[in-house]
Order: structure tokens, then C-alpha cells, then sequence
């Protein structure tokens, strides 16, 4: 595992508020692990925290950014990918509550040029939280690549 030298702002092609993670921790070929602490100023913060179904973002978006980071470190441009289910999700906690740091993280299990699976987990304090199987794409139409200075 490596340090990420890019934010993650570079790595997801959301804009604010959307982006759900603060950084990405560390990432090698088949893994990235990111963080997010939850505070006040929390994206669907409600009730007694964020609702633990959230995670399922979290986990997205991690997905999302190890893509990311692959791109940009193949010299290639960050572009849009698409969550298309889950598989054996299990959400363990109702809230992720305010002080909470959660450490998400997502290994590739299957890869080919468009499609992948990864094996996500969010963790508090080293306990699950949550873990699903995600299935993902990215189509190769280069009119889905990003340019975040782009109004079109």
C-alpha cells in the first residue's frame, strides 16, 4: 500500500456536496482504503447520525475513487462509472454518529475493461459496519469523461 497523492475531489468525478469521503488513506493495485469522519456539517446527517444505509455510498464512492486513482496514475482522464447492484449487503448499525471515523474500504474481486466487482467494508474503531459485494461499470465512451470546468 501506498500514500494517495491526489485528493479526492481529483479521484470522483462528483461535485460538492456529494463528495462523501474526506481522503483516500492508502491504495495499491487491488485495494484502496479511504476515510470519513462524521461531523456536523454530514451530507443526510438526520435523526441520531447518518443513517447507516449511507455506507452504501461510502463504499461506491470508494470504488469510485480507486478507479480514480488508477486512471491518474496511468496518466488517463478520471471518468464516470456506474454502481449496478450489490450483493450480500449487510448494514450493521443503524447510525454513523457524529465524532464516528469510519475507514472504508474496497479490493477488487473480478476486473475486466468494463465491468468489476469489489469487496467493500466500512469499519469503526476496527469493528464492521457495513460490507457488501458491489458490481460496478465504466463504459469506454469517451463522451463520459469528466472535465469538471465543463457547463455543457
Amino acid at each position: 500500500m501506498r500514500d494517495c497523492p491526489y485528493s479526492i475531489d481529483a479521484l470522483l468525478p462528483h461535485q460538492p456536496p456529494m463528495i462523501l469521503l474526506d481522503k483516500v488513506v492508502a491504495y495499491d493495485d487491488a485495494t484502496l482504503i479511504a476515510s470519513v469522519a462524521i461531523t456536523e456539517s454530514s451530507l443526510f446527517l438526520a435523526g441520531e447520525g447518518v443513517p447507516g444505509h449511507v455506507g452504501i455510498e461510502y463504499m461506491a464512492q470508494a470504488c469510485g475513487a480507486y478507479a480514480g486513482a488508477q486512471a491518474l496514475d496511468a496518466g488517463e482522464p478520471v471518468k464516470i462509472g456506474f454502481l449496478l447492484g450489490t450483493r450480500l449487503c449487510r448494514v450493521l448499525v443503524p447510525w454513523f454518529r457524529i465524532g464516528d471515523r469510519l475507514i472504508v474500504t474496497a479490493s477488487i474481486s473480478f476486473r475486466d475493461e468494463q465491468m468489476a466487482a469489489f469487496d467493500c467494508r466500512v469499519e469503526i474503531d476496527g469493528r464492521l459496519a457495513a460490507d457488501a459485494q458491489l458490481k460496478v461499470y465504466q463504459p469506454d465512451d469517451d463522451q463520459l469523461l469528466i472535465n469538471k470546468g465543463d457547463e455543457r
